[in-house]
């Protein structure tokens, strides 16, 4: 087997806020209409969430693909979420695909788990940790292959969801086409955190907008547009029907990525890399904080099975910079990366 490793890339590109952007963009042709389905898990009464965007003229023999989202935000706050007239999902069906997004459970339009919302006594496990999220993804690519009449997926993950993501794909290598890790979560060797121990945690707007804003370095302008926040803010609230309940109004999330999250950076990683022979591609921000340069070069070694293995640094992009400006030039990366053979 031929390996081809592509070293780590800084593609320096102009400042551009969202609707400068877009002004520069094509129109998108007609696309199919949105459709949403609810995958029962197997051996239980709960759903997960599929969202999907097809094209009336897809191009060529492209693989279906699912986009995965991160901790704390469903596929509605993320790949489906439209700034100026187009989602991430709009985009690339757009560009030929066949595309899907999951909401794990507990987020979004999934079922919320029985233990969400209650506060019974004791320490209950976190919630949605990534060997059961990564279940989740393998009903979904199971509802997807058989749908679609198609035997492989690629997938597309954000943040913690690059964890089950990667464990998926090594268990299933005959179902991956190729794995795109955005932002990834990666093995560090650092001190022991504590794990949270509570089911679920809360999330409030500010909260996300503190975070968004805060990853954008000192002296440097804001790369999430206001008025995008504007209407992203109380979307997020409304993605949980029980937000207003609270003071203030937040969104409950499971606990469970963000115990994978501090296991991963304590040196121990839910899957290994190793595993996964599909091709990869590793993308993030040159401001992502989450995913730092000694971060992306352990998972592209750690990778090594894999045929094809790029490593991908857009500048002026944080660790959500598919919401921000600069989110096109992602848009494009991972595309020229979905189409490659």
């Amino acid at each position: 087997m031929m390996i081809v490793r592509t070293a780590a890339a800084v593609v320096a590109l102009p400042l551009v806020f969202a609707g400068a952007a877009l002004a520069q963009t094509a129109p998108l042709p007609p696309l199919g209409r949105p459709e949403e389905f609810l995958v029962p898990m197997p051996g239980s009464r709960l759903r997960v969430l599929l969202r999907h965007q097809a094209n009336d003229h897809p191009a060529g023999n492209t693989s279906p693909v699912l986009f995965i989202h991160g901790a704390t935000f469903p596929s509605a706050l993320a790949v489906a979420f439209p700034q100026a007239g187009r989602s991430w999902m709009q985009d690339l069906a757009a560009r030929g695909f066949d595309v899907w997004a999951l909401d794990f459970l507990g987020y979004g339009g999934s079922d919320r788990y029985p233990e969400m919302g209650r506060r019974a006594p004791g320490t209950p496990q976190p919630l949605g940790r990534a060997p059961e999220a990564a279940g989740q993804i393998a009903a979904a690519v199971e509802f997807i292959t058989a749908r679609q009449r198609v035997s492989r997926v690629s997938l597309v993950a954000h943040s913690w969801g690059t964890i089950p993501a990667g464990l998926y794909a090594g268990d299933h290598p005959e179902r991956i086409d190729k794995l795109v890790l955005f932002g990834p979560v990666t093995r560090r060797e650092g001190p022991a955190e504590s794990v949270p121990t509570g089911a679920s945690w809360f999330v409030t707007e500010q909260a996300q907008r503190d975070r968004f804003y805060g990853y954008v370095p000192s002296g440097e302008p804001p790369v999430f547009d206001s008025a995008a926040f504007a209407v992203w803010g109380p979307a997020y609230l409304a993605s949980d029907p029980t937000s207003a309940t609270r003071n203030p109004a937040s969104v409950e999330v499971p606990s469970g990525p963000i115990a994978d999250a501090a296991e991963a950076w304590a040196g121990h990683l839910q899957y290994d890399p190793a595993r996964i022979t599909a091709p990869v591609l590793i993308v993030r921000g040159a401001w992502d904080i989450v995913t730092e340069d000694a971060d992306a070069a352990w998972l592209f070694a750690a990778l090594r099975r894999s045929p094809m293995v790029r490593d991908i640094k857009l500048s002026r992009g944080t660790h959500v910079m598919h919401l921000e400006s600069e989110r096109y030039h992602l848009y494009d990366e991972v595309a020229l990366f979905l189409k490659s053979d």
